[in-house]
């Protein structure tokens, strides 16, 4: 597998527009669920949704990810028409309104990935990495779209107790080799991969992972870091979700000096802060000698 070690000219295609990750960029996560960990039920009807749409572009979001089922620890399976039911009129009414705005939608069901694209959604990120749909990986390649390869083990019920593994960096790493191998052979082009923060990992893995996460550089794709107010921080803190914007940032930070192309939050703004201020800093690293 190629060693790139660092991104030169990344870019993403989008229908045909390149987009380039060169300089890191911010998924804005909008959630259309009753029952997330953080947003749930905020945004109820057209109005609500354009709102937040509206505010996630205006403070710098160049992608939106739109989300019809909780993925939060514990969290019940919902069926395929309940999720099209909730993302389908929010996927159709952000593309009338922002068609220049790539929209992902965060699903493991195939199906429900491949209606959404056909309304317009240009990204598949999927947490399960393929593993709750064997058809996932050959629908994304079917539709040819950029695909967001997350790492986790089992399901969002039941990855609490899926902790255990025998060395958390090398197996993350064995765990993305082989589904790049397989994503490859069946022709899939644009791959960004999402180490999965809070998915099947104590909040110490976590926090290792964090610490590591330049290690995914080896694979030469884009990486992809959600931390946004999850439970590493604010549990570390002593907070709440409400409370964690301030360990948000400080994570997010981290994790662009460690690779990150991308930061998927809740809080664009302050995402987007933070890329500012990461790359004055790069701008003076002394050259290679």
């Amino acid at each position: 597998m190629q060693n790139n070690g660092f991104y030169t000219n990344k870019t993403l295609n989008i229908k045909g527009r390149l987009i380039s990750l060169n300089s890191p960029k911010v998924m804005g996560i909008l959630n259309v669920t009753p029952d997330s960990f953080y947003d749930g039920g905020r945004f109820k009807g057209d109005q609500a949704v354009l709102a937040q749409a509206e505010r996630l572009i205006r403070e710098g979001a160049q992608f939106i990810d739109v989300g019809g089922c909780s993925t939060r620890p514990g969290a019940p399976s919902i069926g395929e028409a309940v999720e099209l039911e909730r993302i389908l009129p929010v996927v159709r009414v952000l593309t009338r309104h922002f068609p220049d705005t790539p929209l992902s939608i965060d699903t493991f069901h195939s199906h429900v990935a491949r209606k959404a694209v056909d309304e317009g959604v240009t990204i598949i990120n999927d947490i399960s990495g393929g593993e709750m749909d064997p058809a996932m990986f050959e629908t994304v390649a079917a539709l040819g779209v950029p695909y967001i390869l997350m790492h986790m083990k089992g399901t969002p019920k039941s990855m609490k107790q899926l902790t255990h593994y025998d060395n958390l960096l090398k197996d993350v790493i064995d765990y993305f080799q082989k589904k790049i191998y397989t994503l490859r052979q069946l022709g899939v082009k644009d791959i960004i991969l999402d180490p999965g923060f809070g998915f099947a990992k104590t909040a110490d893995q976590n926090f290792e992972l964090l610490q590591h996460l330049d290690s995914l550089k080896i694979f030469g794709v884009p990486i992809l870091a959600g931390l946004s107010r999850k439970s590493l921080i604010w549990k570390t803190l002593d907070t709440d979700p409400s409370g964690a914007l301030n360990g948000t940032t400080a994570l997010n930070t981290i994790a662009l000096t460690k690779g990150a192309r991308l930061l998927r939050v809740h809080d664009v703004k302050e995402a987007i802060e933070c890329i500012t201020l990461y790359e004055k800093t790069q701008a003076h690293k002394l050259p290679v000698q």
